[in-house]
C-alpha cells in the first residue's frame, strides 16, 4: 500500500537517505524474559463491514496484538492496518474492518509485556463480518448529562510537535508564506484554539544556532541564538520542551553522519567532558536568562530516536552513556529540573533505560516515546515492575502515520484517528504530543505544493486540516466528563464518544466514526452508522440543539482544493476564497423539548466522520 499522493515530489537526496536508512534500528530491546498470560474471555462480534473484538485486559500488559488466520488450524499472523509502525493497541476493543465482507477468519490476541515481547496467543474465535444491507446500522450513544465522572482530561495540550524552531527566525519563503511569520502564527493558533501549552522540537544544538564551535582547540559556548528562539516562544505564551539535539559538527566524533536537509548530525561526541560542560553551561543560562520558576517547568529530553541508524551512529551502551552524562549535567545546573527519555522511535528502549538508570544512578523524570498508526501503548504496569508507578509518561512524538508526503495526513481519516488516540491515552499518559503543528517543515526539504501529505494540523499558510478541527472539537468540550455507554454494531470499536459538560449547563457530545485501518482512508460505505445519541438527565425545557461536521463534505480542506482546480499553490484570489472558507461546518440548529429529562437526536454519520453536538437551554 503507499500513502504518497498522486505526484509526488521527486526524492532529494536527503529523502532519499531518509527512506533507505528509517527503517534500520540501531539495536532492539533487550528481552526483560517476563511472559505474560494468555488473554481470557476473547468476544468476537460481527457487524457490518467489521469484526469487533473484545478481551479481558491482562495486568502487567503495555498493550496487545491482534491476530488473523483465514481458516481454521492456519498459522495466525499479525492484522496489519497498515499504520507503518507499532501495530499493536492498548487495549480493547478493536474493530478490524480489513476482512472480506461475509468471510469467516480465526481470530486471536496476545499480551505485550514489551514492545517485541509478545506472550502466547489465545485460542482463535471465529467471525465473519455481514454484508453491506440497504439501511445503516444504528449505534446508540447514551449520555448522563446529571452528573460528572471527573475533569474532562486533554492530554493534546501539554505539548505539541514543531520540527526544529529555528525556522522562528527564518525570512525565507514557502509557497508565497513567509517561514517564520507563518510558523509563529501557526503555534500562536494552536495555543490559542486548541489550548497547546508547550512545543517540541528537535535541533537546538545545531550549528545554525551556533551553540558551539572551537577555537585553537577551545570550546567556545554561545547561547544567543537559543536566546532568540526561546524568547520568540515565549512571548506566543508557550514553553519549550527542550530536545536535547543533535550534535554540533566541532563537537562530533564523526561529523559526516548527518540526518535531515538540514545536515544535522548524528554522532556521539569526540569529547564526553565537553557535551556534559555543554549541557550544564546552556541549562545554567537559560535559568540566568528566565528564570529557574520558569525552567523548572520545561522537560529536558535526551535526543531523538536513537534506537534508529538515522539518528545516532553510536551503540545503544553509547547512547546510555550519553543519556547519564547529559542527565546528570542537567541536574548539575539545577536539582529541580525534569530529565527523561529514552525519545525512542516505536516505543524501543524504554525498559532497557529503566534499567540502566538503576544501575548508573542517572535521575530520570519522565518516559519519553514515540509511536504512529495506533493509540499509544500503555507504560504504566512497566514503570510500576521498576519501582517507578508515579515516573510521568510522555509520548513527544505521535500521529497517523510516520510516512512524510502521505495522503492520508491531509486527509478526514486522521482527524477520527486523532480523536481514537486522544481519547484512548486521556488519563493514562501526562502528555500526547502530535507531530506537528505545521506545514512548515524542512527534514526532508521544504513543502512543494499547499496539500502534500505533510505532518501538520495546519497548512503553510496556516489553513486548517481535518485533524485540526478533531482537536479543535475535543477542546470545545466542557470541564466536567460525563458518562457514556455505547450499543449497537461498531460501538467501542469503531464509533466512539466522549460527552461532558460546561459550568453554564451546555452539554457537548463528541462523536465519531473512524478505524484504524488506513485501507479505508478515502471511507468505506458498509461503516456508515446511524448514531442515536440521547441525553437523560435533562431539566424539563426546550433546548438548542447545535451540531458541527467535519467529513468528505464538511470542514475538509482537501475537498475545497481540489474543486478549486489543486495546483501546487493557490494563487492570491485562491488564498482569499480559501481563507474565507477556513471555518468549521455547523449544520441549521434547532430546538427541542426534552421529553421525560431526555433528549434524542440522530446523525447519519459516515465512516470517517464526525458529529459535534451541543445542547443548551434555548
Amino acid at each position: 500500500m503507499s500513502n504518497e499522493p498522486d505526484g509526488s515530489p521527486p526524492a532529494t537526496g536527503a529523502r532519499e537517505d531518509w527512506e533507505a536508512r528509517i527503517g534500520r534500528r540501531r539495536e532492539r530491546s533487550r528481552a526483560t524474559g517476563l511472559r505474560l498470560p494468555t488473554p481470557a474471555g476473547l468476544v468476537a462480534t460481527a457487524g457490518q463491514g467489521q469484526v469487533t473484538l473484545d478481551w479481558q485486559p491482562v495486568p502487567g500488559a503495555i498493550g496487545y496484538q491482534v491476530y488473523r488466520a483465514e481458516q481454521a488450524g492456519e498459522t495466525l499472523t499479525s492484522l496489519d492496518h497498515f499504520g507503518r509502525d507499532i501495530l499493536a493497541v492498548p487495549h480493547p476493543p478493536y474493530a478490524d474492518t480489513t476482512g472480506r465482507s461475509g468471510h469467516s477468519y480465526y481470530y486471536a490476541v496476545a499480551a505485550l509485556a514489551d514492545v517485541g515481547e509478545v506472550g502466547p496467543c489465545c485460542d482463535p474465535v471465529p467471525a465473519a463480518s455481514r454484508v453491506p444491507g440497504d439501511v445503516p446500522p444504528r449505534v446508540s450513544v447514551d449520555v448522563d448529562a446529571a452528573s460528572s465522572i471527573g475533569s474532562v482530561l486533554r492530554p493534546w495540550t501539554p505539548m505539541i510537535g514543531s520540527e526544529h524552531l529555528s525556522q522562528l527566525l527564518s525570512a525565507q519563503t514557502t509557497g508565497g508564506q513567509p517561514i517564520g511569520a507563518d510558523l509563529t502564527r501557526a503555534l500562536e493558533i494552536v495555543r490559542e484554539e486548541v489550548g497547546v501549552q508547550a512545543v517540541r522540537a528537535h535541533a537546538i544544538l545545531c550549528d545554525d544556532l551556533g551553540v558551539y564551535r572551537e577555537v585553537d582547540g577551545i570550546a567556545v559556548h554561545d547561547f544567543s541564538g537559543v536566546d532568540e528562539v526561546y524568547d520568540r516562544l515565549l512571548a506566543l505564551g508557550l514553553r519549550p520542551v527542550v530536545e536535547l539535539s543533535f550534535m554540533p559538527r566541532d563537537l562530533a566524533a564523526e561529523p559526516s553522519r548527518t540526518v535531515f536537509d538540514y545536515q544535522a548530525v548524528v554522532s556521539p561526541p569526540k569529547d564526553w567532558d565537553r557535551w556534559g560542560a555543554l549541557i550544564e553551561d546552556l541549562v545554567r543560562h537559560l535559568i540566568h536568562r528566565y528564570g529557574i520558576d520558569e525552567v523548572r517547568q520545561w522537560p529536558f529530553e535526551v535526543w531523538n530516536e536513537a534506537n534508529l541508524e538515522v539518528f545516532w551512529s553510536g551503540t545503544r551502551q553509547e547512547w546510555m552513556r550519553l543519556y547519564d552524562v547529559t542527565a546528570f549535567a542537567v541536574r548539575r545546573a539545577h536539582p529541580d529540573l525534569l530529565v527523561g527519555g529514552p525519545s525512542s522511535a516505536a516505543a524501543g528502549w524504554v525498559a532497557d533505560l529503566l534499567e540502566h538508570v538503576e544501575q548508573s544512578g542517572a535521575p530520570l523524570d519522565f518516559l519519553s516515546t514515540h509511536t504512529y498508526g495506533s493509540p499509544p501503548l500503555d507504560f504504566r504496569a512497566m514503570c510500576s515492575r521498576y519501582g517507578r508507578a508515579n515516573l510521568r509518561i510522555y509520548w513527544t512524538e505521535w500521529g497517523v502515520t510516520p510516512t512524510h508526503f502521505a495522503a492520508v495526513n491531509d486527509s478526514v481519516f486522521a482527524a477520527t484517528f486523532l480523536l481514537r488516540g486522544m481519547r484512548s491515552a486521556a488519563g493514562r499518559v501526562d502528555a500526547l504530543a502530535y507531530w506537528v503543528a505545521s506545514d512548515h517543515f524542512e527534514d526532508l526539504g521544504r513543502p512543494p505544493r499547499l496539500l502534500h501529505g505533510g505532518f501538520g494540523l495546519l497548512t503553510v499558510g496556516n489553513l486548517r486540516k481535518p485533524r485540526f478541527w478533531a482537536l479543535a472539537l475535543a477542546q470545545r468540550l466542557g470541564e466536567q466528563e460525563l458518562a457514556v455507554r455505547l450499543a449497537g454494531d461498531g460501538a467501542g470499536g469503531l464509533v466512539q464518544a466522549w460527552a461532558a459538560r460546561r459550568a453554564d449547563g451546555c452539554v457537548g457530545v463528541l462523536v465519531w466514526n473512524g478505524t484504524l485501518d488506513q485501507s479505508k482512508a478515502a471511507g468505506d460505505a458498509a461503516l456508515t452508522r446511524t448514531i442515536g445519541v440521547r441525553l437523560h438527565g435533562l431539566a424539563p425545557a426546550k433546548y438548542r440543539i447545535r451540531q458541527w461536521r467535519v467529513d468528505e463534505e464538511h470542514s475538509n480542506l482537501a475537498r475545497r482544493w481540489r474543486e478549486m482546480g489543486g495546483a501546487d499553490w493557490p494563487d492570491e484570489q485562491q488564498w482569499k476564497s480559501l481563507r474565507a472558507a477556513d471555518t468549521l461546518t455547523e449544520l441549521p440548529s434547532a430546538r427541542r423539548p426534552a421529553s421525560d429529562s431526555a433528549l434524542t437526536v440522530d446523525v447519519d454519520l459516515p465512516m470517517p466522520g464526525i458529529s459535534y453536538l451541543e445542547v443548551e437551554p434555548a
